[in-house]
């Protein structure tokens, strides 16, 4: 009790902590886009662009003409915009108002290399100027500001192509104006992803217009100081989110390049930490080319994941133990299973952190089987809360609560956005590899100071792929403490799952392949679960349940195990052409 009251009041401290640093990074930000600070972002702006960067992410230009039917389909949600200005718009969610004003869109209509779609984005652009503009919130966001920056820069070529004196003006002096409100504002944004995704703007925006070369090394200098903070010795993010290594590669490859291309040598930095990211990319996948749903991470983009590993020259094998970002990996036969074997990341960059530790996700092939429900493609917050809670991975749960602690209440949640506050501690993992496989030992204090119980796992994978065998136990602290705990194992919608006549469950992957999950110590019940990253929506799918009590079953053993291989296809028979018949 006495811990849990300590656990209280220092939540308490923390909140009160984070909620005075957002009020003063909020004011500050305020105080910049008051008609006073204004002004300074306007003298002596420079009205020549040396170099376009290259924008290496996916452009389609079917979506160019969804653009010039009005349609705007961004972060997972459509609105129509009817001849109207989408800048006007009540928009359907954050997310996609956020991606609007980033302009990252500009690509799909770049792709068309058409006079249409130069004269498009002008026209939507000049839109925005006169409208939105940069000091509305929250087109002025730093994070938005910054996506916003690199996107001009990129696809300057497409707007200025063909256009006159006064538009390009315009253009770059709109531009110029952000760049120096986003060099003071740059501090102001969260110690995350956002923070770095600014820097690296800035030095896109040192690069790329004239007279920026006295700022350039200060700004390189920035740029490597961010990185090493950010990323992590075995090149995971700090944020613990597989898909800021994506987003962040994607911009930074291109900025690498920017360097060369102006012949000034990329810092060393930024060439380190993209030699540490990258091996992360492959760390990540199943089988069938997707990332493990871990910590905010929702549906893969395989476009883009194709992209980055086009820049990977190693093409080696990926690292087994991301110890740094909390990570293991098993990899044996077509098996591949990743562990969540680490803390959350700390508060200030935990606003998509998953309250999973220990849960683990497994695939054959290309067939995903165990999966977390992962972070919702698009959906309200209802959704966004439950996926991040302890029930929606594949780990065991006690007292129905999650192992982090959230900001939720009516000031903390409005004002940090529900980052996690504590969670578990005390972590330790062991790695034993042996002949006949590879073990993984791991164990967290998540629910030690509410309910005495140290949650420990144990998963051995043998040395063909064809077993796990796995061992859940529940270590009471204080006493005999008690509660009630469920081990779940989420299966991916395209599994059929069947209780055999021995209890067993049996496991059906669309390839016909087959395996059996067997418990000892306990009973397990098939229930229904939600698969969250699928881009049309939540598909309903099953999980794989056992309840029990950590006093009376301290020690639950399970195993899976193919009993059936994949149907191989039939080869393709040859076709032999008939004997000409005989005069």
């Amino acid at each position: 009790m006495l811990g849990g009251l300590a656990e209280n009041f220092n939540t308490s401290v923390r909140i009160g902590a984070l909620v005075a640093r957002r009020l003063s990074r909020r004011a500050r930000q305020r105080l910049y886009l008051s008609p006073f600070s204004r002004w300074r972002f306007s003298s002596q702006f420079s009205d020549r662009l040396l170099l376009a960067p290259q924008d290496i992410r996916t452009a389609d230009p079917t979506i160019a003409n969804e653009i010039y039917g009005g349609r705007f389909s961004l972060a997972g949600q459509v609105a129509m915009v009817a001849g109207a200005s989408p800048f006007a718009l009540d928009p359907p969610s954050p997310e996609w108002q956020n991606a609007l004003l980033g302009f990252g869109w500009l690509r799909h209509l770049r792709a068309t290399e058409s006079a249409l779609a130069r004269s498009q984005a002008r026209a939507l652009i000049e839109d925005w100027m006169s409208t939105a503009g940069p000091w509305a919130w929250p087109s002025a966001a730093p994070a938005v500001t910054a996506r916003r920056i690199i996107s001009w820069l990129s696809h300057s070529p497409l707007v200025l192509e063909g256009a006159d004196r006064h538009y390009y003006r315009r253009f770059t002096r709109s531009l110029f104006r952000q760049t120096r409100y986003l060099a003071k504002v740059a501090t102001t944004t969260g110690e995350g992803l956002d923070r770095l995704t600014a820097v690296i703007a800035l030095n896109y925006a040192a690069l790329c217009i004239s007279g920026s070369t006295r700022r350039q090394r200060r700004l390189a200098h920035w740029l490597e100081t961010e990185l090493a903070r950010q990323i992590l010795p075995d090149g995971g993010h700090i944020s613990r989110n597989p898909a800021a290594v994506i987003e962040l590669l994607l911009d930074l490859l291109p900025l690498r390049q920017t360097f060369a291309a102006r012949e000034i040598a990329p810092p060393p930095g930024l060439l380190n930490a993209i030699d540490r990211m990258m091996p992360m990319i492959r760390f990540f996948r199943h089988g069938d080319g997707t990332f493990a749903l871990f910590n905010g991470m929702g549906a893969s983009p395989a476009d883009a994941i194709a992209t980055v590993l086009a820049y990977d020259d190693s093409h080696g094998r990926p690292l087994d133990n991301a110890s740094h970002s909390g990570y293991q990996r098993l990899a044996a036969g077509a098996t591949v299973l990743i562990m969540d074997t680490g803390a959350p990341p700390p508060p200030s960059v935990s606003a998509d952190a998953h309250a999973g530790c220990l849960s683990f996700e497994m695939s054959s092939g290309r067939r995903r089987i165990i999966v977390n429900c992962g972070h919702p493609a698009a959906a309200g917050r209802v959704w966004r809360r439950a996926a991040r809670s302890t029930a929606a991975h594949s780990t065991a749960s006690i007292g129905d609560m999650p192992s982090s602690i959230f900001a939720s209440g009516k000031v903390s949640g409005a004002w940090l956005g529900e980052l996690v506050l504590s969670g578990p501690s005390a972590i330790r993992a062991q790695r034993d590899e042996a002949a006949g496989g590879t073990q993984i030992s791991a164990g967290h204090d998540g629910y030690r100071s509410r309910f005495g119980i140290i949650h420990e796992r144990r998963l051995r994978l043998s040395s063909d792929g064809r077993d796990l065998v796995g061992e859940d136990l529940f270590k009471a602290t204080e006493g005999r403490a008690d509660a009630e705990f469920a081990i779940r194992f989420h299966l991916h919608p395209d599994i059929r799952a069947t209780i055999e006549p021995d209890r067993r469950i049996l496991l059906q992957l669309p390839n016909r392949e087959a395996w059996a999950f067997a418990v000892q110590g306990g009973e397990a019940v098939l229930e229904e679960s939600v698969y969250l990253p699928d881009l049309d929506g939540p598909r309903r799918s099953e999980q794989i349940v056992i309840h029990g009590r950590t006093n009376a079953q301290p020690r639950i053993g399970w195993s899976l195990a193919c009993v059936q291989a994949a149907r191989q296809p039939a080869p393709a028979k040859s076709f032999q052409m008939p004997e000409a018949p005989r005069r």
